[in-house]
């Protein structure tokens, strides 16, 4: 098979072609170096030309200013959800947890297991449809940091703003909408972010940190473990996955050459406002998420009936769409509409929505 389908998996998730096709034509043999991208050496000139670009771009891409070391580690963001506290969660401190699904959710039970947590913002009694309001977050004075997710992958929800802590460093898992739009880094302490959804493979997982919450990161922590001894290596303590960085420094590449952030925001907007002006347009689809709360990024439906849902996943798969299948937690459709994803795939799935509409309205 050839012809590629449309793939709306939330993760691993759709590259952009030219990415793939790069890396395609380049696997064998580097231009230049004679050998494919997973044999060179880490320690070897052309991969610490690779990591080093890669980070180089980050920075332009994202502004992101002195002061802030940029990291390439492994884990995924479940890694992190302990990686943070170790480090950052010092004793006789509390970390702010903003409770928005299923992924804080997680994030807060390997924090508990570290140090004291705050709960705060919990939107769960609506089933995690909404971001929380200013009103309903009480944030711990002095507290050691605020953790949030800035994209809810399961649930469908987005921050539009940032949350109003100002006491104690945010901390984001930006794992799914990293780089989908512009981000000021300096609001943030810490940012984290799993490639395998916005970046490109699974495998690699992009951390940025202010240089002075490394002096958090205790002697006694495990080495592996430690934010200051990775920066302190440059990410190259031991092995990285270097085919990911490979990859990931291409789509920031390809991102840099759309016009940036900027110019990415506006694709992203563009072609969420078409999929959920579909959903609105009759009654027969249910969106899930909360108007001022819905995600750009992964755009949960429901229909009248399970039995409904399981004929459009299926009758989708057969018509060349991919991941539609929500949640098994949740249930319903979810549409990831990632960077890469392109446009036309959301023009022809809102041709294939009003077909079977009409065939089951």
């Amino acid at each position: 098979m050839t012809e590629r389908i449309f793939n709306f998996s939330s993760g691993p998730a759709v590259l952009p072609l030219p990415v793939l096709v790069q890396v395609q034509r380049d696997l064998v043999a580097l231009p230049g170096i004679g050998m494919s991208v997973m044999e060179i050496s880490h320690r070897s000139v052309p991969f610490e030309a690779i990591i080093g670009k890669a980070e180089a771009d980050i920075r332009t891409l994202a502004n992101v200013p002195d002061g802030y070391r940029i990291l390439f580690l492994q884990g995924g963001a479940s890694l992190q959800f302990s990686m943070v506290p170790l480090n950052l969660l010092t004793e006789g401190r509390t970390a702010d947890y903003l409770m928005t699904g299923t992924w804080a959710d997680k994030a807060v039970k390997e924090a508990r297991r570290v140090g004291t947590v705050h709960e705060t913002g919990s939107t769960a009694a609506d089933g995690y449809n909404r971001i929380p309001t200013d009103a309903e977050c009480t944030f711990t004075p002095g507290a050691a940091y605020v953790h949030m997710t800035s994209n809810n992958t399961i649930e469908g929800t987005q921050w539009q703003r940032l949350p109003g802590a100002d006491d104690g460093p945010l901390v984001s898992d930006a794992s799914s909408d990293i780089f989908s739009r512009p981000i000021d880094i300096s609001k943030y302490g810490l940012i984290y972010a799993g490639a395998q959804k916005n970046l490109g493979p699974s495998g690699v997982t992009l951390v940025i940190i202010r240089e002075d919450l490394l002096g958090r990161s205790s002697p006694s922590l495990h080495t592996m473990l430690s934010y200051a001894i990775q920066a302190e290596n440059g990410s190259l303590y031991n092995t990285p996955p270097v085919f990911g960085v490979y990859v990931l420094g291409l789509v920031i590449e390809w991102l840099l050459a759309l016009g940036g952030l900027p110019a990415i925001a506006a694709i992203n907007e563009r072609k969420a406002g078409k999929l959920y002006a579909e959903l609105d347009r009759t009654g027969f689809w249910r969106p899930t998420a909360q108007k001022d709360s819905r995600s750009r990024m992964n755009v949960t439906f429901r229909l009248a009936t399970e039995e409904l849902e399981k004929a459009f996943v299926k009758e989708s798969t057969a018509a060349g769409f991919d991941g539609l299948k929500g949640h098994r937690s949740v249930g319903g459709m979810r549409a990831s509409i990632y960077n890469a994803f392109p446009e036309d795939g959301v023009d022809r799935l809102i041709e294939f929505m009003r077909d079977f509409e009409g065939r089951n309205g």
